[in-house]
């Protein structure tokens, strides 16, 4: 299990009300990358790894996740 007493949280630059977004993250971690709804944080952590992580945020910047 990954000890994330040290997670800084942060929220999402794309997530607002205006959207009806409520991520938050923490990448501070030093072999992972935490995410969570900020709105019910006690619900759980997706946790996956920094290389993961930054491979699902380039498809996101390329657009294909786009409806």
């Amino acid at each position: 299990m990954t000890d994330l007493s040290q997670a800084r949280w942060r929220k999402a630059s794309r997530s607002g009300s205006s959207n009806g977004g409520c991520v938050e993250i923490a990448t501070n971690l030093p072999v992972v990358a935490a995410i969570r709804d900020s709105t019910r944080p006690e619900e759980g952590v997706h946790v996956l790894s920094r290389a993961a992580f930054g491979a699902f945020l380039n498809d996101v910047k390329a657009g294909r996740y786009d409806l």
